[in-house]
């Protein structure tokens, strides 16, 4: 089985390196990698497939960034002469990204069939762009690879056919259990000798909707300023982030915090796994928080991990106001839960996807 596989954003590289390990492992299916280039710069994207293992990509579109509908068409144009030429058997696309979109609309105009995986989340708000780019990746798509119930359950409401439909776990958890170990001895602080005795909260910034609106991401800024008069506040910054808070002029803020540039994968799991609690509006990070046990307040207004939102160990705040975003990470650190449940499967998603793309590829051919 030949398998042309589309990344391009950091949350994809971790998720397709343990379903590409999976899959070379099998020694019977060959991979082909593509990278749109959506995340371009070294701390973005090259640490990542150095940090986790992942074969150089034989393709490297290098589409960079720009507006959605830009970056969406480039991406199609370079795309579609990449399946034309390595006539796979499927297309495998992961998450929600512009990548995701333009991967499976160039696969499904070929008539080359589409894999999803984590395919099935809803946030419900159509202003994001990517809850538009996981509902038509969903529909356009032949195998969907759901991490949990809750996703299996969205596209049963909406009408897909229950036998596309594979309800796998999460790769992000496949990823977390075999990275920490080597993640155990890594400390970033250490470097900057600012390693805080008493701990530290860890946040995390990118999405649009906060970065691209002046009062939400000010009043988040103003959160974890007020927050590090309780503990230190550790912020990478994303190359989005960075850029917004030049434009809107507020650097006097990050006089107050611990602001670092992007971290690889690696590092970010050691800092989420020694944080006392974590500030993001990253659905991955909101998982990985859960995974290693760590208390997440997310600065959205929804998100499409419910389940550790159910589970106590997730707090949503709408980020307008700097008290409110100071209380919920006190409220966070001072009603952590006992219980964990298994809402993300056993660890094996990556095998049982590749087992599914088996299966299928079998009644294909």
């Amino acid at each position: 089985m030949r398998v042309l596989t589309v990344v391009g954003a950091r949350p994809q590289f971790v998720k397709a390196a343990v379903v590409s390990r999976a899959l070379r492992a099998s020694g019977r299916h060959e991979e082909v990698l593509v990278h749109t280039g959506q995340h371009y710069d070294s701390n973005m994207s090259q640490v990542f497939f150095e940090e986790l293992g992942i074969p150089e990509p034989d393709h490297h579109l290098g589409v960079g960034s720009s507006s959605h509908g830009d970056q969406t068409g480039r991406m199609l144009i370079a795309i579609e002469p990449v399946i034309v030429a390595a006539e796979p058997d499927v297309v495998l696309v992961y998450g929600d990204t512009n990548s995701t979109l333009a991967g499976a609309l160039a696969a499904a105009k070929l008539h080359v069939p589409v894999a999803h995986v984590e395919a099935g989340l809803r946030s419900f708000n159509r202003r994001m762009p990517e809850e538009v780019n996981r509902v038509l990746t969903d529909h356009l798509s032949d195998l969907l690879f759901t991490p949990t119930a809750t996703a299996t359950a969205n596209l049963l409401r909406e009408g897909v056919d229950t036998t596309k439909v594979f309800e796998v776990g999460d790769v992000m958890y496949d990823a977390s259990l075999y990275y920490a170990r080597q993640a155990r001895d890594r400390d970033p602080l250490r470097a900057l000798g600012s390693q805080p005795a008493g701990g530290y909260v860890l946040a995390t910034i990118h999405r649009a909707e906060n970065t691209d609106a002046p009062d939400r991401l000010e009043g988040i800024l103003e959160g974890l300023a007020a927050t590090a008069e309780d503990l230190p506040v550790v912020l990478p910054l994303h190359p989005r982030t960075r850029r917004a808070i030049e434009r809107q002029g507020l650097e006097r803020l990050l006089t107050r915090l611990v602001a670092l540039e992007p971290v690889g994968y690696l590092d970010m799991l050691a800092l989420e796994a020694r944080a006392r609690a974590i500030v993001t509006d990253s659905g991955g990070v909101q998982k990985e928080a859960y995974f290693l046990r760590v208390p997440c307040v997310t600065v959205r207004d929804e998100t499409e991990w419910t389940e550790t939102v159910a589970a106590g160990w997730n707090r949503l705040v709408t980020p307008l106001s700097a008290a409110a975003l100071r209380d919920a990470v006190r409220d966070a650190l001072n009603a952590v839960p006992d219980d964990v449940p298994p809402f993300y499967g056993g660890g094996d998603a990556a095998r049982r996807i590749v087992e599914a793309l088996e299966g299928m590829w079998n009644k294909w051919t």
